[in-house]
Parts: C-alpha cells; sequence; structure tokens
C-alpha cells in the first residue's frame, strides 16, 4: 500500500496522521494478547468504612480509651463520631491522669449520662465540684473508684450518694478528708451497695461503718487496712466469702479485741488452724460460727482449751467432726452453753444422748434432738397428738 501511494505521486501518511483521520476509536493498535479487549476493569480498592457501622463499633471496642481519643476519632469525621458512641463512654477509666479536670468531667457527664463506671484515682487536678456535677448527671452510676484523690471531701461522696441510689462499689482508699458523714450517707441512700474500700482513711469511725451495716444489707466485701479508729468492731459477718483467707480472719480477730460475734459459715478455707488462733486471740468472743468449714476435732478441742469467753458455737455441715470433738469440748469448756451439731454425721447420736445427760447447762442442736425439744414445748404449751386422726 505505501508502494501505490509513492507510486501516485504522494508520501505515506504518518502513524499519527493516520489515527487523527481515521479517530481514535477506529485506528487503535491492536492488543498483543487479544484476549485483553474482553478483560474487566480492575476491582476499586476496599474501604474500611463501607462495613456496616456495627462492625466498625465491635473493632473500635477492642481500643483501649486513649487508642479511640488520642488515634482513631482523629482519622475522620466518621470515626470520630463512631468514638463518641455512647458503649464507649459506659465504662471510662481516666485514673492517673492530670488532665482530668472539673470542666473536662462535666463535658464528659453531659455528653455521656449513661455512664455506669468510672475510675478516676491519682487525678490531682480535679476537684469536689467535678464529682457533684458528674454525680448528678449520672445517676445510674454502678461503681465508683477514687483512690488516692486526698484533695476530694465528704463532699464528693455525699454527692454520689445522694444522686447514685444504683451504685454498688465505692473504693475511695487513702483519702485523708473522708470521715463518718460521708459513709453515713452511702449507708442511708445507697441500699445496692455490695463493695466498699476505705482503706487508709484515718477519719473514720465505728460511728460511720454501723450505718453502713445497718443500711447495706447486701454487702459483700469491706477493706478497711490501717482504719485505727475501728477497734471497737463487736460483730462481725464473714459468711460465704469466696475470696476469704485464714490469715485474714487470724488477723482481724488479733486486732480488734472487742469482737463479741463472729460468722465464718460456708467458708471452706477456715481451717483447724485458724479457729485455734480465734480462739486464743478473741478475748471477749462469745459466738462463733463455723457451719460448713474445713475443720476437724481438733478445732473444737482448740476452743475447749484456750477460750474461756466462747458461749455458742456451731460447726453443723462440718464432715469431719466426730463424737471425740464433740465430747472433749463438751467435758473442756467452762463457757460454752450450746453445740451445733446439725448433720455432723460421724457424730452418734448415741453419744449426744449421753451428753445431754452429762452436760445439761449445754444445748446440743442435731435433727432428733431439735424434734424433741419442739415437740417438748408443744406439750408445755397443751398441744396433744389427735390419736383419732393417726389411727385413721
Amino acid at each position: 500500500a505505501g508502494g501505490d501511494a509513492v507510486r501516485a505521486g504522494g508520501t505515506a501518511p504518518s502513524s499519527a496522521q493516520q489515527q487523527h483521520e481515521c479517530g481514535d476509536a477506529d485506528c487503535r493498535e491492536p492488543p498483543e494478547n487479544p484476549c485483553d479487549c474482553h478483560r474487566e476493569p480492575s476491582p476499586e480498592t476496599p474501604d474500611i468504612n463501607q462495613l456496616p457501622p456495627s462492625i466498625l463499633l465491635k473493632i473500635f471496642s477492642n481500643l483501649s480509651l486513649d487508642e479511640r481519643c488520642l488515634s482513631a476519632s482523629l482519622v475522620c469525621k466518621y470515626w470520630r463520631d463512631l468514638c463518641l458512641d455512647f458503649q464507649f463512654w459506659k465504662q471510662l477509666d481516666l485514673s492517673s491522669r492530670q488532665q482530668v479536670t472539673d470542666e473536662l468531667l462535666e463535658k464528659i457527664a453531659s455528653r455521656s449520662q449513661n455512664i455506669i463506671e468510672i475510675n478516676i484515682s491519682d487525678c490531682r487536678s480535679m476537684s469536689d465540684n467535678g464529682v457533684c456535677v458528674l454525680a448528678f448527671k449520672c445517676p445510674g452510676l454502678l461503681r465508683y473508684t477514687a483512690y488516692r484523690c486526698k484533695q476530694l471531701s465528704d463532699t464528693s461522696i455525699i454527692a454520689v450518694a445522694s444522686h447514685c441510689p444504683l451504685l454498688q462499689k465505692v473504693h475511695v482508699g487513702n483519702q485523708d478528708k473522708l470521715t463518718d458523714e460521708g459513709l453515713k450517707q452511702l449507708g442511708s441512700k445507697c441500699r445496692e451497695l455490695k463493695d466498699i474500700h476505705f482503706g487508709q482513711c484515718y477519719k473514720i469511725s465505728d460511728e460511720g461503718m454501723i450505718v453502713i451495716a445497718k443500711g447495706c444489707l447486701k454487702l459483700q466485701r469491706i477493706y478497711m487496712q490501717e482504719n485505727k479508729l475501728l477497734r471497737n468492731l463487736s460483730s462481725l459477718d464473714l459468711r460465704h466469702i469466696t475470696e476469704l483467707d485464714n490469715e485474714t480472719v487470724m488477723e482481724i480477730v488479733k486486732r480488734c479485741k472487742n469482737l463479741s460475734s463472729l460468722n465464718l459459715c460456708l467458708n471452706w478455707i477456715i481451717n483447724d488452724r485458724c479457729v485455734e488462733v480465734i480462739a486464743k486471740e478473741g478475748q471477749n468472743l462469745k459466738e462463733l460460727y463455723l457451719v460448713s468449714c474445713k475443720i476437724t476435732d481438733y478445732a473444737l478441742i482448740a476452743i475447749g482449751r484456750y477460750s474461756m469467753t466462747i458461749e455458742t458455737v456451731d460447726v453443723g455441715w462440718c464432715k469431719e467432726i466426730t463424737d471425740q470433738g464433740a465430747t472433749l469440748i463438751a467435758q473442756s469448756s467452762k463457757s460454752l452453753r450450746y453445740l451445733g451439731l446439725m448433720r455432723c454425721d460421724k457424730v452418734n447420736e448415741v453419744t449426744v444422748e449421753q451428753l445431754v445427760q452429762q452436760y445439761p447447762h449445754i444445748t446440743f442442736s442435731t435433727v432428733l434432738q431439735d424434734c424433741k425439744r419442739t415437740l417438748e414445748r408443744a406439750y408445755q404449751m397443751g398441744w396433744t397428738p389427735n390419736m383419732s386422726a393417726a389411727s385413721s
């Protein structure tokens, strides 16, 4: 074709001229691979923001507060809005952040009024005012922690007690300004309280703790390290506390010389050694409840040998108690007036009958003995069995 054009008296047109004359669509060079003509266009790069918001929220829930606030929320406005979702502001750990001020607490409380847990331990830049605003705007608060906030006083704890009646946990250890007035408000207004920590709050005394004990009937855990004004404690119920250990109980009895009643029921960890120390150190102890504890005859022998004051002992459901333990405590104790042996299956009822006869000043409690006493009281009150109904 090029030769014909030359012979016709002209030069062969350039490829650019051919493309211009023919048009782009018709004059493209054929592809090296004919199959490329039918290839789909390359897909777009995946975008994380195309995920449903619920998935992104789940991803963000694995980030810490700092990671959400100082990193993720700065990526884009969409992520910022996601990081402000209410679910991330229900439980806040602001501990050891000196940038936490009254103004910041107010902003947080204003933005999210469904906070159920907050930790402001070691935050020294805030005051009672910030905590008061937080308590007022977050009435659903359940758990409040403020260790070593020495600038806080009764004002903040009273505000929390007044505005957050559902409170279950209050940990405010090492607050020098906290007094019985704050505890009285907690005891009278927070009936759901289960866990309290007032360690190293040196102005707290028996007066405040009595109100707590009377008002907070659901209380399960009390931590009172170095509270020197609580030496007059007389009654302590520690039944069924899984974290309790023998060393703690022994230390309490050693330090609380006025303790007269101690309930350790349903604590399988309590052993013979612990009971021996209680018998030796509990100089004013009159009642000791040990139902379903890990004790043997040695515990009863120790009580009889070392205690001059214990009058009531209940070791029901202690499976290792035998005739020997029941007999020796009855023989040696000068103060014992009641011994609970309910479902101590290794104690023979014949032995108990003998003890009842030998030690009439002691009440022995077993299923059979309790039934006998109940019938005896009924007869004394004039009850008579209906023989006709029994025979029919």
